[in-house]
Order: C-alpha cells, then sequence, then structure tokens
C-alpha cells in the first residue's frame, strides 16, 4: 500500500472531515489571501468513505470563520495547531443567521436590486448523511438549499 505524507504545520489550523469535492467552496468562504494553504482533495476517510482537508499556515480561524463554513462542511472539525501540537479543538455550529456570504437566487429580491446586505436564516441540516442546509431569505423569504445558492465572493 502507497502512503501520502503531508508537511505538519508549526502553527495555523487543519479543517478536517470536509465532504469530498466541497473544499474550494470551503476556501471561497473563508477569503484567506496570502497564507500557504494545503488543500487535499478526495482522500480517504473510514468515517466518511471520502473527504477534502485544508491546512492553512499562519492563521488560526475565529470562531465566526469557523461557522460560516458549517454551511458546507457541517461535520468539520476544526483543529487550531501551535507549535506542531493541536492547541484547541473547535466543533462547527450553523450559524442562525448569515449576513453577506450569500447572494439570494431570487432575481426579484430587494438584494438583488438595492445596495442592501443579504440576510439569511438556516435551518439545520436534513438527515442522513451529506444532510443539506437550507437557508431563508430574509428580504423575500425564499427557502433555498444551500447547494442552490452562491457564494459571495
Amino acid at each position: 500500500m502507497k502512503e501520502m505524507k503531508v508537511d505538519a504545520i508549526r502553527n495555523g489550523t487543519v479543517i478536517d472531515h470536509i465532504p469530498a469535492g466541497k473544499s474550494w467552496q470551503v476556501t471561497e468562504i473563508l477569503k484567506i489571501h496570502g497564507a500557504p494553504l494545503l488543500v487535499g482533495v478526495n482522500l480517504s476517510s473510514r468515517k466518511f468513505g471520502r473527504k477534502d482537508l485544508i491546512k492553512i499556515e499562519d492563521h488560526e480561524l475565529s470562531l465566526a470563520e469557523a461557522n460560516s463554513i458549517a454551511l458546507i462542511a457541517p461535520q468539520a472539525s476544526i483543529s487550531i495547531i501551535r507549535e506542531f501540537e493541536i492547541a484547541e479543538k473547535i466543533t462547527v455550529t450553523i450559524p442562525s443567521e448569515i449576513v453577506e456570504l450569500i447572494v439570494c437566487p431570487n432575481p426579484n429580491c430587494v438584494t438583488n436590486s438595492e445596495p442592501v446586505l443579504t440576510r439569511f436564516a438556516t435551518g439545520g441540516p436534513s438527515p442522513g448523511p451529506g444532510g443539506s442546509v437550507s437557508v431563508s431569505c430574509t428580504y423575500c423569504e425564499k427557502r433555498y438549499r444551500v447547494e442552490d445558492v452562491r457564494i459571495r465572493v
């Protein structure tokens, strides 16, 4: 069996258990610029079958950043690394409200024609593995699956 080895990071963040193929969406949400980044895609996982992984060097995610990725990866585990050791683990929680992160897909929504920040209320993931989080626009009141909305970049 062939083994792939990736160097440990001295300080930073490791985001593990991202659903396979979703790591690029997570990096878009986080908007990490300038920090060295390692993205592992479609890696094998005993727990989920396949997964993605992100290592961000010299950047510790805040709780707000961690929770923002819960939309894409509600089962993600986040480890803050200091001096090559896990110093802290963060459990992601889906925030009850999301401001300015999502673009409303409804072309008639006021957020698409006026200078208004988007606001969405969230609903929990649907049952089962890979359950979808739903969001509801505060202005037009339409409900969408997270997979059906665009992340603002």
